[in-house]
C-alpha cells in the first residue's frame, strides 16, 4: 500500500501542472478577444463616428504598403477650402446662430409696422455698383455690447451677419466704435478720429442713454448731436440715430427720458435722417408682447442681453435692407425721417 500513495500524489501534481499550462496558453487569446470586444463596443457607442473613422479601401491598401494611414494622408493631403467655400460656411453658421437665439422667443416687428429710414442713398449706390461698404456703429456700452455673453452677440456683429446673409457677394465692413460711459460730449471728441477718418458710408449713432443717467440737459445733448450729424452728412455718409433703451434704470427717469427721445426724434426730422426708436420698440416688447423685462435686459436693469441685442439688430437690419431696396429699385423715398410706428 505504501507504494500506491506516492503514485496518486504524482498523478495529482501532474494534472495540476497540465491545467496551469493550459490556462497560460489560453490567457493571451482571452485577452485579445476581450480587447477586440471592447473596441467593438466603443465603435457601437460612437454610432456613425466609428464608420467615419474607418479609412476607405484605397487608403487601407495604401496603409498596408507604407505601414501607416498617417503616411498615406501625408502623401495625399486634402485640398484646402477655397475662399468661397469658407465664406458660404461662415454665412451658414451666422444664419444658424441667429435662428438659435430666437428659437424660444421670436423677434417680432412692432405691431404698427415699419417705414423706411429716410434716405440711405449712399449705401444703396455702393451696393448697387458692387463697391465696398463701410458702416460705423458709434455709441456707448450698448454698442460695445455690455451684457452680451460673447462679442459675436453684440448688435454690430449681429447686424454684420444679417447684412452678409442679405448681400452675400458684397464687401461690407461693420466697425464697432462703442465706448462704455460715453455720451454726446465725449463722442464729439472722438467723432473725427474714430468715425469720420474711417470714411464711412453709414453711421449708426446710439446716443442719449448716459445723458439721461447723468442728468445732462437733454436740449444741450440734442444740440451736440445735431452738430455731429451735420459733420457726418458733410462727409457724405448716411446716418441713423438710435435713442435710449427702455429699461428699469431709464424708466426711473421717465420725464428726462421722454424729453431725450422726443428731442432726438426732432433732430432726425430737421436733418432728414433716419432714426431707430429703440425706446418705443423695447417698450412694446414688454407692454404689448408681454415679454418680462428680464427676457431682454440683464440683472443691472440697464443693458440688453443676448436676445435683446439680437432682436434690436434684426429689426434695425430689416429697416436698413428695406430702405436700401427701395432706393435701388428707384422708389422715391421722402427725404424725411420715417420710423417705426408702434400701435
Amino acid at each position: 500500500m505504501r507504494s500506491v500513495i506516492p503514485f496518486y500524489r504524482m498523478a495529482i501534481l501532474a494534472a495540476s501542472a497540465a491545467a496551469a499550462l493550459g490556462l497560460l496558453a489560453v490567457a493571451p487569446v482571452c485577452a485579445q478577444a476581450a480587447q477586440q470586444g471592447a473596441l467593438a463596443d466603443t465603435g457601437k457607442s460612437d454610432g456613425g463616428k466609428s464608420e467615419a473613422a474607418k479609412p476607405p479601401a484605397s487608403a487601407a491598401a495604401g496603409a498596408a504598403g507604407t505601414g501607416s494611414v498617417a503616411a498615406v494622408e501625408q502623401a495625399n493631403p486634402s485640398p484646402p477650402k477655397s475662399l468661397t467655400t469658407k465664406a458660404i460656411e461662415t454665412v451658414k453658421q451666422a444664419a444658424k446662430s441667429a435662428g438659435d437665439i430666437f428659437s424660444r422667443v421670436p423677434c417680432l416687428p412692432p405691431k404698427g409696422g415699419a417705414q423706411p429710414m429716410g434716405r440711405l442713398s449712399h449705401v444703396a449706390a455702393k451696393l448697387a455698383s458692387g463697391e465696398p461698404v463701410v458702416i460705423v456703429a458709434f455709441g456707448s456700452s450698448s454698442t460695445a455690447g455690455y451684457g452680451a455673453t460673447s462679442p459675436e452677440f453684440n448688435y454690430p456683429n449681429r447686424l454684420s451677419a444679417q447684412l452678409h446673409r442679405q448681400y452675400p457677394s458684397a464687401d461690407i465692413t461693420v466697425i464697432n466704435r462703442g465706448k462704455g460711459g460715453d455720451d454726446a460730449p465725449e463722442m464729439m471728441k472722438r467723432l473725427q478720429t474714430e468715425v469720420l477718418d474711417m470714411k464711412p458710408d453709414l453711421v449708426i449713432w446710439q446716443v442719449g442713454t448716459n445723458a439721461v443717467l447723468r442728468n445732462l440737459d437733454p436740449a444741450e445733448t440734442a444740440r451736440q448731436v445735431e452738430d455731429g450729424v451735420a459733420r457726418i452728412q458733410a462727409a457724405g455718409a448716411d446716418i441713423v440715430l438710435v435713442d435710449p433703451q427702455y429699461s428699469p434704470k431709464i424708466v426711473e427717469r421717465a420725464e428726462t427720458a421722454s424729453t431725450m427721445v422726443r428731442l432726438l426724434g426732432k433732430v432726425a426730422q430737421l436733418r432728414h435722417i433716419g432714426i431707430f426708436p429703440r425706446f418705443e420698440v423695447m417698450r412694446e416688447w414688454h407692454e404689448q408682447q408681454a415679454l418680462p423685462i428680464d427676457s431682454f435686459v440683464i440683472a443691472d436693469g440697464l443693458h440688453m442681453n443676448d436676445w435683446g441685442y439680437a432682436c434690436f439688430a434684426q429689426l434695425l437690419g430689416d429697416d436698413i435692407i428695406k430702405s436700401v431696396g427701395q432706393i435701388k429699385l428707384g422708389v422715391n423715398v421722402p427725404s424725411t425721417a420715417q420710423v417705426y410706428r408702434p400701435m
